[in-house]
């Protein structure tokens, strides 16, 4: 049976449309940082994120289109305790600190330093496949972020650019854990993550004595969270199934040249030489990571796991009676060897000379 579809969706897709809320929110989170401080404002837009992806799921639910989703597991829960730890409260944190202190231009497009953490750790620690066309991105990426931050004698890694180089370290590292979860349902993974790490950096900030914004500036930075966090995690997630950490790390890249458009639109921000070579370099490594195509013969081995899915050319099993597609169930692959066009996705985890 051969794919009906390209091999780019719907991961790619999924990946890019997550990069474009998440790189749009962080000018607009800029602009917050006027009126709310960091600490504080990290966590309403996660409790943002969380509340409105809870009231997604409860409406789901009361309107019975539940997606056949598979559920959280017991052995799911220390990853999901990391992925609170680093992307729930050390990241956006560490992000909010670093907005303010460097211009949202910069800061949205030193986020591209996102992609390349999460592909390094993806690589060299968990050993996902990464081919030169990857790493000369990764290197173009790199190089632009250099740029941006070159003073004329050298490297100027200031405060802000500091903070938010530890913040895409956090997300990195956040991102390869959450490939573990990705085979759950993304919207209950979401909202956990979200109404626990806001409470908590909420709770903080207040305990610290940071002023309670006015109702209006709570509700705008909840629907910048909702968005550019709840719903972009939401597509990152669905987009690991397909595409492994590395890879979506990568098509991640688009969100800081989002963020950086808006920034100088919204905010009316200068557009400096450094900002357009920087921008420059982190498009060729974008291209570069887009044009990759992976294809050769591979075997699949016996494997058994729980996922949304539907019968195609992976999913040979039987039923006791007639299902609805897509549907989730554990279910056992045999073993299958073929040639396709694929990405490290959830069936795909062989090794590579």
């Amino acid at each position: 049976m051969k794919q009906s579809h390209s091999h780019l969706w719907p991961g790619v897709p999924l990946a890019l449309l997550s990069a474009v809320l998440f790189g749009a929110s962080a000018p607009v989170a800029k602009l917050l940082l006027g009126v709310i401080p960091p600490q504080l404002l990290a966590g309403l837009l996660y409790l943002g994120a969380g509340s409105g992806l809870a009231a997604v799921y409860g409406a789901r639910a009361t309107l019975g289109v539940s997606a056949p989703e598979a559920p959280l597991r017991r052995h799911d829960l220390p990853w999901l305790a990391a992925v609170v730890l680093f992307g729930g409260l050390a990241g956006p944190l560490l992000l909010m600190l670093g907005l303010a202190r460097t211009s949202a231009a910069s800061g949205s497009l030193l986020l591209n330093l996102e992609g390349l953490a999460t592909m390094l750790i993806a690589w060299v620690v968990f050993r996902e496949n990464v081919d030169r066309r990857l790493l000369l991105g990764a290197f173009a990426i790199l190089m632009g972020a250099v740029v941006l931050s070159w003073n004329g004698e050298g490297v100027r890694l200031d405060a802000g650019a500091a903070l938010i180089a530890a913040a895409c370290l956090a997300w990195g590292i956040d991102n390869k854990l959450t490939r573990k979860l990705s085979s759950a349902d993304p919207v209950v993974t979401a909202t956990i993550k979200g109404l626990v790490a806001g409470g908590v950096n909420v709770a903080l900030a207040l305990l610290l004595g940071a002023t309670v914004p006015p109702i209006a500036t709570i509700g705008a930075a909840a629907m910048v969270g909702f968005l550019g966090v709840g719903v972009s995690l939401v597509l990152f997630m669905l987009a690991l199934r397909h595409l492994g950490a590395a890879r979506t790390g990568a098509y991640f890249s688009l969100a800081p040249f989002i963020g950086a458009v808006i920034a100088v639109a919204l905010l009316s921000e200068p557009v400096t030489i450094q900002v357009v070579v920087a921008g420059l370099l982190m498009e060729i490594g974008l291209w570069l990571h887009l044009a990759e195509r992976h294809e050769h013969e591979h075997a699949h081995e016996v494997m058994e796991h729980e996922h949304i899915h539907v019968h195609d050319e992976h999913h040979q099993h039987e039923h006791d009676g007639p299902v609805m597609e897509p549907h989730s169930h554990w279910h056992r692959h045999k073993p299958l060897r073929h040639t396709h066009p694929h990405y490290p996705d959830l069936h795909h985890q062989h090794g590579h000379r």
